[in-house]
């Protein structure tokens, strides 16, 4: 199943169950936050507000905040439902016989309703603004006490590469400065900041066109968070996710597109060599990433629809909304990351690791320092260069069981032989790295040791029980009268 717009989803989370709608008013002012990151932490449903202060647009929050949402968001009952489509496409091969070639017609022709199509007009631009708009019309959050200001959340960033032209959508934090500009969080390894350096370092024009989407059905939306190569566009990937293509329509003031079916859209542009301080903003880490410069986003022109509702997110200590968006990115690209290393089994980022810092991985052992290579191949491959520790145990040891891998390891490890260390690339976030996108990662051999690998002496079984005797006690338990366990 996949939705039109952001309405369409709203309503299937509103049948299932999964909706609650508040009617009087709060304040996005802190009190949204705390609303948000309680109905979160105690596995409450999506939010909408009615309501919210100093603003007549309803705002929705924890949209994606579980993993029965995020299934319903794709449109599965499983998300291992969208890694066998995956594993499918990527094991297409083009039979030799004219049979095949026909029953492969289906298949080919449904990759056509992957790539987005241009349109005409659409939703986005019920209403167009090119004066006389502001900012301040949408109920945007302030999130954190200690925050520099209102921030938007959950926007869609359009931008493309200068030399190829081809489009990126990046999702990207926007400090609003004042009722037409904001700052543009892009982080030094995003692909937003390299257009810009690419732009700066030709010096051919004084003006990066830069267009927002607020508000889409949740596969476009969701697209933007995902961990792309840069020759990917993520509109082609949300038509996967919704085996329906994108609706993009150009913009007034900007060569730029953007969804259709989008709530509200922002026009406007950074201009090269401008920077502003930005932040602080209470991030996914649970601390406040610090003051920084960042470029600065001047508003051109707000198109939306009459009607609009504006989305938000809120990131935090965790459990926030962005564990579960990121548990499914783990589903989702397994099959991905198979492709790349093979001998990968199964993979779990822990919520206390806020993606970044710790990644679980199993794998199928089969020589001397196998656990190593998969640790260097993972800080090889695109954004899993930032994962400051990676743990490799074997396929038996259930890595989403992080109690089980806990105590495999510690039991595993000889501290000296089995843990390295290598610099490299750290996420912009990383407050403790010793300098700023520079610093160590860790990795952590758990896997059982070989004589080849040098370990001489005898590796102990784990303990069980005979089966035959679990089942025998089972008949004893249910005559005690025990409670079932």
């Amino acid at each position: 199943m996949s939705y039109l717009d952001l309405s369409e989803f709203l309503s299937a989370l509103d049948k299932a169950g999964e909706l609650k709608r508040i009617p009087f008013e709060v304040d996005p002012h802190l009190e949204i936050t705390e609303f948000a990151d309680r109905a979160v932490k105690s596995g409450g449903p999506a939010l909408l507000f009615e309501k919210p202060k100093g603003s007549s647009i309803p705002l929705a929050i924890n949209l994606f905040s579980s993993d029965r949402r995020m299934e319903i968001a794709l449109g599965v009952n499983s998300l291992d439902e969208i890694a066998d489509r995956i594993t499918e496409y990527l094991g297409m091969k083009m039979p030799t016989g004219l049979m095949g070639k026909l029953k492969m017609l289906p298949k080919l022709a449904e990759m056509g309703n992957f790539f987005p199509k241009e349109v005409s007009s659409g939703p986005c631009k019920e209403v167009i603004q090119k004066d006389n708009f502001s900012l301040d019309d949408f109920p945007i959050l302030h999130c954190w006490p200690q925050d520099g200001g209102r921030y938007i959340t959950l926007p869609l960033v359009f931008s493309k590469n200068p030399t190829t032209g081809k489009r990126n959508c990046g999702m990207y934090r926007m400090q609003v400065y004042d009722s037409k500009t904001t700052g543009m969080h892009w982080q030094l390894h995003k692909q937003g900041a390299d257009h810009y350096r690419q732009l700066l370092k030709e010096g051919k024009q004084q003006r990066m066109p830069i267009a927002v989407a607020i508000g889409a059905d949740p596969a476009t939306l969701y697209s933007a968070i995902l961990p792309l190569p840069p020759e990917l566009d993520e509109m082609m990937i949300a038509g996967f996710l919704r085996n329906k293509p994108v609706e993009m329509v150009k913009c007034e003031t900007v060569d730029l597109e953007v969804p259709a079916q989008a709530e509200i859209i922002l026009e406007g542009y950074v201009e090269l060599g401008e920077l502003r301080t930005e932040g602080p903003f209470g991030d996914h880490t649970g601390y406040y990433s610090l003051e920084d410069d960042y470029p600065v986003f001047h508003l051109t022109a707000i198109t939306r629809r009459k009607k609009p509702i504006y989305t938000a997110t809120i990131v935090g200590p965790p459990p926030m909304e962005d564990y579960w968006m990121g548990k499914a990115i783990e589903r989702i690209f397994l099959p991905l990351l198979r492709m790349q290393i093979p001998e990968i089994r199964e993979m779990s980022m822990p919520a206390e690791g806020v993606f970044h810092n710790l990644m679980l991985v199993s794998i199928r052992k089969a020589y001397p320092g196998h656990a190593r290579k998969v640790m260097h191949a993972i800080w090889g491959l695109g954004q899993a260069m930032f994962t400051k520790c990676i743990v490799v145990v074997d396929e038996d040891v259930d890595v989403r069981n992080h109690s089980e891998v806990a105590w495999k390891v510690l039991n595993n490890i000889d501290p000296q032989r089995d843990i390295e260390f290598v610099l490299g690339p750290i996420d912009s976030l990383d407050h403790a790295s010793r300098l700023a996108n520079f610093g160590s990662k860790m990795g952590i051999d758990g896997t059982k040791k070989w004589v080849s690998e040098g370990f001489t002496r005898p590796w102990p079984p784990v303990i069980t029980m005979d089966q035959e005797i679990k089942t025998r006690v089972d008949q004893l338990w249910k005559q005690a009268g025990m409670a079932k366990g």
